[in-house]
């Protein structure tokens, strides 16, 4: 038997994913430092959540929302420190050791235990993504693995601190975390050229359309799913994202990183299919 919130929640995360994966094609097209654009972005999507949620947004100060929006804040900030001091393919691929550490603490927090679909999906993403990147892992960047693994373990407590408070306000503490980000980033935006106009347009997308619609959904997805589909199902993004720039710029991936991304999207896709069709208690209880 179906659970149609459940299934609702699903088809939010897939959206979220599709949002999220723009972000390499946008960033590729915004002339600023990187800090910079996590400002700037962070800044957009803050103000464009406040808009969309206007008076309907609550917000209860506390330990656990401050404590989501930090983690939030290391995600992105974290995760944006990682891509400059190593490859893409070291950042992405380390920040989505997330599952594992998901695994661990929703069973330790939410007592959502893992089934063994999805330990088999965690298997077949790692493989797969890492035969994706294989060609630009890098083994010598040790700043840049070390904050991308940090940036893994922020983005795992992001997620089970929001299913946390899946009968709270879990967009107010992206909010905050949005203009946490801002704040990290305005040193640099301050001491940066004002960008241009393909530039600012790139970087509005990125504000709305990458970070806050993409949220907007996930936020509202959560409340339903359990924190470990909440990473296993999005995890198509890193696979999609080299996909856009293909796409709009012409880097061209090869039949390898093709290989290791037809194993990541078929396993997502049968995780999300199965997830459907048995949600577990625990989201039908949210």
């Amino acid at each position: 038997m179906r659970d149609s919130d459940h299934t609702k929640a699903v088809s939010l995360l897939v959206g979220a994913a599709l949002c999220w994966s723009l972000g390499g094609v946008l960033l590729k097209s915004v002339d600023w430092p990187p800090f910079a654009v996590g400002g700037g972005r962070g800044l957009i999507a803050a103000i464009f959540l406040l808009l969309v949620t206007g008076r309907s947004l609550k917000f209860k100060w506390g330990v656990l929302p401050i404590a989501t929006a930090v983690a939030y804040t290391g995600c992105t900030v974290l995760f944006a420190a990682a891509t400059k001091l190593t490859t893409a393919a070291n950042a992405i691929l380390l920040q989505y050791t997330a599952p594992v550490y998901v695994a661990l603490l929703a069973a330790w927090l939410l007592k959502e235990r893992p089934r063994r679909a999805d330990w088999i999906t965690m298997a077949l993403v790692f493989i797969g993504m890492a035969i994706f990147f294989y060609d630009g892992l890098r083994l010598n960047d040790l700043a840049g693995i070390l904050l991308a693994i940090a940036s893994g373990i922020s983005f795992a407590f992001m997620i089970v601190l929001l299913r946390m408070q899946k009968d709270g306000a879990p967009l107010g503490s992206i909010i905050l975390g949005n203009f946490m980000a801002f704040f990290i980033g305005l040193p640099s935006m301050i001491g940066a050229p004002f960008p241009d106009t393909g530039s600012i347009m790139a970087l509005l997308l990125l504000g709305i359309v990458q970070l806050g619609f993409a949220y907007l959904l996930y936020a509202r997805a959560i409340r339903h799913v359990t924190a470990l589909e909440g990473v296993l199902i999005p995890v198509v993004e890193p696979i999609l994202n080299p996909l856009w720039v293909m796409l709009v710029i012409g880097e061209k991936p090869s039949p390898l990183a093709l290989f290791g991304g037809s194993i990541v999207l078929g396993a997502v896709t049968w995780r999300a299919i199965t997830s459907i069709r048995r949600p577990p208690p625990e989201a039908l209880a949210g």
